[in-house]
């Protein structure tokens, strides 16, 4: 059986029992993934989705323009955001995917990024849909695409990151409407909402959920997204589909990636099994989330940037993973004599 194939490997090592900790778990789930007692990462790579969302605009739920999104979308193509910098130094592949933002951005063209509009940000779901069912299946379709080109390009090893003002509060909806927890607990600051800005936030968004009865539809995701939603989300929604159908080690960033993972799990729970969480996120919700799925994150650093930026750092820890799994040596090839 190769878990127990792979267990005997592990176990092996010139080292105590388990004394690489979390290391010997992801060694053993890559394993697993790839079917192999010789796992590999190649080619890894982070995709940030962008969109806007249409509530952004009334300034209820962020204390940053929307006009923000699109600037940083240039800023990750300038090279200037810590995404850039943390792809860079660890040599992963950073791709920026156009999903949905609220900006003219058909004049660029760098290998880098990927057009795949959807449409000038979502409707503002205070009122409406956030988008047709149409849009959900052509998001998650789409998402689904691009991931296979990238696997078709020799990458096994995925983190997605996002960008989009006022995208917390879609998952803060998300999050409640498939997990039931209080939709106060799920609600966080997001890009830095003072108290009062806060309160406003948690207020509007209860509006919302019963606008849209959302404790109705908590078995229903494409309908979820379909009410409060994001292009960008909808569109991880169907990565996180692809990645799982390639094969790939998939490594979940912060809140709204976990979000977005949440209705690909209510789509198809099989895709759990090959993720990897990168990191527990400041926002306050994240830390309901992975218990919700009874997962454990690599890290715990305090981030809340998003961008996929603890994907990125993580990747180098299964990297590490890997490799004393294939180089490191065993007690009968170092001739180092067991325990007792």
């Amino acid at each position: 059986m190769l878990q127990d194939q792979l267990q005997n490997k592990i176990n092996s090592k010139t080292k105590p029992l388990g004394a690489l900790g979390l290391l010997e778990e992801i060694a053993l789930q890559v394993g697993l993934i790839q079917q192999t007692t010789e796992p590999f990462i190649a080619r890894p790579t982070i995709m940030v989705f962008a969109a806007d969302h249409g509530i952004a605009e009334t300034g209820l739920v962020n204390p940053y323009p929307q006009s923000v999104t699109a600037q940083m979308v240039l800023n990750f193509l300038n090279g200037g955001a810590a995404i850039n910098v943390f792809t860079q130094m660890h040599q992963l592949q950073l791709l920026v995917v156009d999903a949905g933002v609220n900006a003219d951005l058909s004049h660029i063209n760098d290998p880098h990024f990927i057009h795949a509009k959807q449409g000038m940000g979502t409707a503002n779901y205070v009122s409406s849909v956030a988008m047709s069912e149409h849009d959900v299946q052509h998001c998650i379709n789409q998402g689904k695409a691009l991931v296979n080109t990238v696997a078709a390009g020799g990458c096994n090893c995925i983190g997605f990151g996002e960008m989009g003002i006022g995208n917390t509060s879609s998952a803060a909806l998300i999050m409640h409407a498939i997990t039931g927890i209080p939709l106060a607990a799920c609600v966080g600051r997001g890009t830095g909402a003072n108290d009062a800005q806060l309160i406003t936030k948690i207020n509007t968004l209860e509006k919302v959920a019963a606008f849209h009865q959302l404790h109705l539809i908590k078995h229903d995701p494409l309908q979820i997204l379909s009410k409060i939603g994001g292009f960008e989300i909808a569109m991880m929604v169907g990565a996180y589909l692809g990645a799982k159908a390639a094969n790939m080690v998939i490594v979940v960033d912060g809140f709204i990636a976990t979000a977005a993972l949440l209705i690909a799990v209510e789509l198809d729970p099989s895709v759990l099994s090959h993720c990897i969480f990168a990191h527990c996120s400041n926002e306050q919700a994240h830390a309901h989330m992975l218990h919700h799925l009874k997962v454990d994150p690599l890290l715990n650093l305090g981030l809340r940037l998003g961008e996929g930026t603890g994907a990125a750092l993580a990747i180098p820890l299964i990297e590490s993973a890997v490799a004393f799994l294939n180089q490191m040596a065993s007690f009968e090839d170092a001739g180092v004599s067991k325990s007792l």
